[in-house]
């Protein structure tokens, strides 16, 4: 029942949101229900609860569809991941208000069971539902809630999106009516057996929906627009989970779909994924805006991940499974911060801040934490995941290997430039009068850091999690 209710506490619990009227009771329920599917996801891995892990129920049966919840390794990392960061985002936000706050959290939780769901369903037509469930909260949320261009950008972004989930429903119904029995079971689409002209267009269908979710250049122009306008709160989910619902997608419905043009293409998805890196990086360097700056990094980072999911070996697969949590929790610390400098010194703008060190040594230390694990630094949880993924990019091709790590150099010099812009040099008169953070918000970075030391000296727990699905996407290949 465990995955069942991950998507069940999310949902019930933000139709309830609306309905409840003072902004204290609002934020109050919502961080409630939110630590309640942490708890429930908790004890089911404490656990080892195997039984909990999948649930099955009719659901539209004259379609071939069921409500089909799955769980493996990947899947039980992502919904963790997301069952651990709403709490942060809940408490870190706390201060912020919001104009009709029970739909701002409502629509935040509805989003809370789309994404959830997508990494639970195991019956196409229920992943494809979920895919729009998740979509459609969060553009709302950034449409009425965003900044000054929020409505060109949220536009953008839902264009992009609403084409990219089309494409991939055209797939779907001809994968659909491919199947013996008339389903849309993933077990019934894994067994199709399709020419290698029907994999190689049914491919990109699906590749261009997931590529537009992540992002993977070109298809990346939505996202440094829509981080900047959108709420903290909502740039929060949007970062450090629905990118990886793309990402996710890869490993559980596009390369056993289509193991022959996955192999057919690799060099195309790679090396778009190797370009994204470096353009990023560059684009990165030359922001003032912070929130811009961990949009592109953010971009470079996803793009290692897409890469090292195409190299076809165990390297690249493992360390893109612990780097889709690794870079939850890294992106999800920095938003964090930006989210406090904004809040005290309404500003985001570098050239605006500096000597933050001297008045906020509590946020100083937790920050230049968080950067350099973002930046992968030995003894911290990225440093595993893009050491195994530039091996295995190593192994496919040394010279997309070569390329991509100078994306390594770049991040280094635009976060210790960030750092130094902000945190160090002369106060001035914005910065002069500022506080350090309380301790609340000191809690909800110290589990961050807690989760960056942890895995970063002891992963062995997501190795052992992750293996059953990597083993499956090598067994695909074979």
């Amino acid at each position: 029942m465990t995955a069942l209710l991950l998507i069940l506490v999310p949902l019930i619990g933000g139709l309830v949101t609306f309905f409840v009227k003072q902004e204290s009771q609002v934020k109050l329920w919502s961080f409630v229900v939110s630590l309640v599917t942490l708890v429930a996801m908790s004890v089911n891995l404490l656990m080892h609860d195997e039984a909990g892990r999948s649930f099955t129920a009719e659901w539209l049966p004259m379609l071939g569809s069921s409500f089909a919840l799955q769980m493996d390794g990947a899947s039980t990392l992502l919904c963790f991941l997301t069952a651990l960061c709403y709490p942060i985002i809940f408490a870190s936000t706390w201060k912020s208000s919001y104009a009709s706050p029970n739909s701002f959290y409502g629509l935040m939780l509805l989003a809370q069971a789309g994404i959830t769901g997508v990494f639970l369903a195991a019956d196409g037509l229920l992943f494809y539902f979920f895919w729009e469930l998740a979509l459609i909260p969060v553009y709302f949320l950034c449409s009425k809630w965003g900044g000054e261009k929020r409505i060109a950008v949220t536009f953008k972004f839902f264009i992009y999106t609403f084409i990219g989930s089309l494409l991939m429903l055209v797939g779907l119904l001809y994968m659909y009516y491919q199947t013996a029995d008339a389903s849309f079971s993933m077990q019934s689409l894994y067994a199709v057996k399709l020419s290698a002209e029907q994999q190689s267009w049914l491919f990109w269908l699906f590749f261009i929906a997931f590529a537009v979710k992540m992002p993977v250049f070109p298809f990346h122009t939505w996202q440094p627009d829509t981080y900047e306008q959108s709420p903290t709160a909502v740039t929060m989910v949007l970062s450090a989970l629905m990118v990886k619902m793309g990402l996710f997608a890869v490993i559980r419905w596009l390369l056993p779909l289509f193991p022959d043009a996955a192999v057919q293409y690799d060099n195309v998805v790679i090396g778009l994924s190797v370009i994204g890196m470096i353009y990023a990086s560059v684009l990165a360097m030359q922001q003032d805006d912070i929130k811009r700056l961990i949009a592109y990094s953010s971009i470079a980072h996803i793009g290692l991940m897409a890469a090292a999911l195409f190299v076809n070996n165990e390297s690249g697969l493992q360390g893109a499974m612990i780097q889709l949590f690794s870079h939850g929790v890294n992106v999800l610390g920095m938003w964090i911060v930006i989210e406090l400098i904004e809040r005290r010194f309404g500003t985001r703008k570098m050239s605006e801040l500096g000597g933050l060190a001297q008045k906020a040594p509590g946020l100083t230390i937790l920050l230049v934490i968080v950067a350099l694990a973002n930046v992968a630094l030995p003894l911290t949880n990225a440093f595993i995941g893009e050491f195994l993924m530039f091996n295995g990019l190593f192994k496919f091709n040394v010279w997309y290997a070569a390329v991509g790590g100078l994306s390594i150099i770049l991040s280094a010099i635009y976060t210790l430039r960030m750092i130094q812009k902000v945190f160090y040099g002369n106060e001035n008169t914005l910065t002069a009068t500022g506080e350090d953070i309380n301790w609340f918000e000191k809690a909800s970075l110290a589990v961050i850091v807690v989760a960056i030391f942890v895995m970063g000296v002891y992963p062995k727990p997501v190795f052992e999690l992750t293996t059953d699905t990597v083993t499956l996407i090598l067994g695909v290949f074979k």
